[in-house]
């Protein structure tokens, strides 16, 4: 009994030793990250990390002001507020895990003691009157099924394209998505347009396989060199979902209804990806204006 209540007071003391970012983080990989669901994102951030000069150093050898310079190294290079929050998230996370989990009480998190770039403004690019059909024009038939389907439906490019047949109820006119980036699953209503799309598809392709048999890097790609072919500047394919948010209030849904649809969890999500033009505003109000009172 004293045996047992000895070696659990043992195992209870801290670990002597402060290991490297570098092996912190391989067993930060295989307890943490191997459970998550964007694990081969963060994996490939846990080796950008691994390989950086700060991954020799003890965890309690890594300061404030080198993580500065980490952040400053790294805009410089041109990455994005995003992309640099995301990596000093992981490190963040590591610390906070080293703490609770590993016995490392007494280590200070020192992420959390720099300033964090700041994210941009979000982008509000729409399609202009006449680029939805010059982009059609020149893509392939698969990939203006998928623009025109990304456009009825809000859905993301992941999304779409890890659609399955057997996910899709035509009768009833929705699809099912599992395990979206938002966290669980959501039924989104198909509209005409978008059943008439998978119901002609449906003609040459069934069963358990993806309706659309792409991947994203090719989605994105073709999306673009249409884009350069018809002569327009500034547009992404992830556009499309801010286009269809958008489209789906000017048709008068509410907002619970527009967030059952595109799977925003808050307003504020909501509202970065909606962008109501001023012009289509003021015709409104001049219907309204006009109509009369009952």
């Amino acid at each position: 009994m004293f045996v047992h209540l000895e070696k659990t007071l043992l195992s209870a003391l801290p670990p002597d030793d402060i290991p490297s970012l570098r092996d912190a983080l391989s067993r930060y990989l295989k307890e943490i990250t191997d459970y998550k669901k964007g694990k081969s994102q963060e994996t490939r951030r846990i080796h950008t990390w691994q390989t950086h000069p700060l991954g020799t150093r003890p965890l309690d050898q890594i300061r404030r002001i080198d993580l500065v310079a980490y952040r400053n190294e790294r805009r410089d290079q041109g990455r994005s507020a995003h992309t640099i929050r995301l990596d000093l998230a992981v490190l963040s996370h590591l610390y906070e895990i080293a703490r609770s989990e590993w016995g490392f009480e007494t280590l200070s998190n020192p992420v959390k003691a720099i300033r964090l770039p700041a994210f941009p403004p979000g982008r509000d690019r729409r399609l202009e009157s006449g680029e939805l059909e010059k982009i059609l024009l020149h893509s392939t038939p698969t990939m203006s099924d998928i623009v025109l389907f990304a456009i009825e439906t809000a859905m993301r490019r992941s999304e779409i394209l890890s659609l399955t047949w057997n996910r899709v109820d035509l009768d009833r006119r929705i699809a099912l998505l599992k395990d979206t980036k938002a966290g669980g699953g959501r039924k989104v209503p198909l509209s005409p347009p978008a059943l008439a799309i998978l119901k002609e598809r449906q003609k040459t392709s069934s069963g358990p396989n993806r309706i659309f048999s792409l991947s994203a890097d090719d989605v994105s790609h073709r999306f673009l060199d249409s884009c350069r072919k018809a002569g327009i500047s500034d547009l992404r394919f992830h556009d499309l979902r801010h286009e269809a948010t958008s489209r789906l209030f000017e048709k008068g849904l509410s907002i619970p209804q527009v967030a059952a649809i595109t799977g925003h969890k808050t307003l504020q999500m909501l509202h970065r990806y909606t962008h109501l033009r001023a012009e289509d505003l003021a015709q409104k109000l001049d219907d309204l204006m006009n109509t009369p009172f009952p």
